[in-house]
């Protein structure tokens, strides 16, 4: 079954967080559990945590529904060696923290280079700083998130995910979440067909070719989520800028194209467009091509 949501406001405590994915018709949800502009956050009081917990078993969220985001401020592949632990500390406090809410996976970008370092040395620095958060932490997958490839970011390629895994330690706790709009802004074209009503007929499904590309590359058994987005910039533009569904250079064709394909099934699918007043629109929308049956 097709698990849809939207990235909702944990203001107030987490414990909130399910509230609002289940007033907008979400069975999956993402959030941040501190706040995403700070360094340092006081931790989750028991209470915050018991009332997560409640919440969700009262609204159907399951752990494999839940994507919580990390920091936007860590970068796992830092070139000094001050922000590269600055980075390594807050990220273990993040997976901690998902730990304590009976949480399984916490998704990241998987950070910079700077132009200081080298890509390899990078990729291998961001390996190291999930090798040292998965001894520390149980239960948890860190997902990487492919990016747009804006400045100095790595993971805007499937190679460069590929080669974060093969140094993982534990492949069993380590993932990707692919984005559509910052794989279009990277140059994946995941434009599915013209015509939204014939899919399969009318148009060239380059989103399948895609798909097939980051099998062989990475490998589905990786996928943990994807972010839904539809994307403001043209194709290679490596400009994150995101567009709600169907208004942007993506168009609607890859989102009913995600919805009828059972390959998606039973994990998180993730709304960060830009209007959160139309999110419940959009879940809906999206819901109504559900062609999965079964988990």
């Amino acid at each position: 079954m097709k698990l849809i949501g939207a990235h909702v406001s944990s203001s107030g405590g987490v414990e909130n967080a399910p509230l609002n994915a289940a007033a907008i018709g979400a069975n999956a949800f993402a959030l941040f559990t501190k706040n995403q502009r700070q360094w340092v956050s006081a931790p989750l009081s028991e209470q915050s945590i018991r009332l997560f917990k409640e919440n969700c078993i009262q609204h159907g969220f399951i752990p494999d529904s839940i994507l919580p985001h990390d920091s936007y401020l860590i970068n796992l592949g830092h070139p000094t060696s001050e922000g590269l632990g600055k980075s390594r500390a807050a990220f273990l406090d993040e997976m901690q923290r998902c730990e304590l809410l009976g949480l399984n996976r916490l998704n990241f970008h998987p950070g910079s280079h700077l132009n200081e370092i080298s890509l390899s040395e990078c990729l291998r620095r961001v390996a190291e700083s999930i090798n040292m958060a998965l001894d520390k932490t149980s239960g948890v997958c860190a997902v990487i998130e492919n990016t747009a490839g804006q400045g100095s970011n790595v993971g805007f390629q499937f190679e460069h995910l590929a080669e974060i895994i093969s140094q993982v330690e534990d492949k069993s706790r380590v993932g990707v979440c692919i984005d559509t709009c910052h794989s279009f802004a990277a140059g994946y074209d995941v434009r599915s067909g013209e015509n939204d009503s014939d899919l399969f007929n009318n148009g060239e499904d380059t989103f399948g070719k895609v798909i097939e590309e980051l099998d062989r590359i990475v490998g589905l058994k990786y996928l943990k989520g994807m972010h839904l987005n539809d994307a403001k910039k043209p194709l290679g533009s490596r400009v994150d800028r995101h567009e709600t569904l169907g208004n942007g250079f993506i168009g609607k064709g890859t989102f009913i194209r995600i919805m009828r394909d059972a390959r998606f099934n039973g994990i998180p699918l993730i709304l960060e467009t830009p209007e959160p007043e139309i999110w419940s629109q959009e879940i809906a929308w999206l819901r109504s091509f559900d062609g999965s049956t079964g988990e």
